[in-house]
């Protein structure tokens, strides 16, 4: 039985530009590091509570994913950058892995 998140084969294999590109067009708030080896974007928060409890959120997916990413924080920021460093670039693994990063911060109607 796989972990969840764990995935491996395709979705650990490294991406073309192309790629990267076409699926980046699904995450419109990051953007694609100048070196086009990672991607980023950085979330804003009312206070350094929030920001933590976002940071505690993102270490929950990182485990259940078994992919994490470099963080870095301030009091009301958080800078989120993925790579998939066995690859020494970008793979799917990115791109799902940020998709629900976003996901924490979508309003409930």
């Amino acid at each position: 039985m796989s972990e969840p998140g764990r995935q491996g084969g395709q979705s650990d294999a490294a991406l073309d530009r192309d790629a990267v590109v076409a699926l980046l067009t699904g995450l419109p708030d990051w953007t694609l590091a100048a070196e086009g080896d990672e991607i980023r974007r950085e979330f804003r928060f009312q206070d350094y509570y929030r920001t933590l409890a976002f940071v505690n959120a993102v270490a929950w997916i990182a485990h259940r994913e078994d992919h994490h990413p470099d963080l870095e924080v301030g009091y009301n920021r958080c800078l989120v950058r993925y790579r998939t460093h066995s690859v020494s670039g970008l793979s799917r693994k990115d791109f799902r892995s940020a998709a629900q990063v976003d996901a924490l911060l979508q309003v409930r109607e």
